[in-house]
């Protein structure tokens, strides 16, 4: 995979991830603050397709869930790049954004839940099949808290004009 062994090939699809993940929680917050970050939205979306296109590369036989939350993750971050760059995030082009980037966010932060309770043995041995009451309230507080990221940003998409940056 692009040259790598799959040990390294894991680690850099995760350094990629954790990246998208922690850029994405700065610029969806400032966001729903009214900030514009376009350097850390640009970091933001483009580490997360990254982390997305490299999932497809790693050895799977058959369909599997992960690519399906890699498809969908992809549809999803054309709409928030259309959003962006195509829309420049005028009129409804913001709600698209708000949206598609923080449903893209929490795809990201789903999978690295996941992987985690799969990889981590601490809490590999909470939740062994993965669907244990510590998985399922460590998932639900994420839907939770993205839920309430997700009405923060939308409500915050219809208020505010367009970032002169982007304009």
């Amino acid at each position: 995979m692009l040259g790598l062994s799959l040990p390294a090939f894991t680690i850099l699809h995760v350094l990629i991830s954790l990246v998208g993940i922690v850029t994405g929680l700065i610029a969806i917050l400032a966001f729903v603050r009214g900030r514009w970050l376009a350097r850390t939205t640009d970091v933001f979306l483009v580490t997360t397709l990254a982390t997305t296109l490299s999932g497809f590369l790693f050895p799977f036989k058959g369909f599997t869930p992960a690519i399906g939350v890699g498809i969908i993750s992809t549809a999803i971050l054309l709409a928030a790049f259309a959003a962006l760059y195509v829309g420049k995030l005028r009129g409804g082009a913001r709600t698209v954004y708000a949206v598609a980037a923080v449903a893209a966010l929490y795809l990201n932060i789903f999978v690295l839940f996941v992987q985690s309770f799969q990889k981590v043995p601490v809490l590999r041995s909470l939740a062994p099949a993965g669907n244990e009451p510590p998985f399922v309230a460590a998932q639900g507080a994420l839907l939770l808290s993205v839920l309430l990221l997700g009405y923060l940003c939308f409500r915050s998409a219809r208020r505010w004009a367009t970032p002169a940056a982007i304009a």
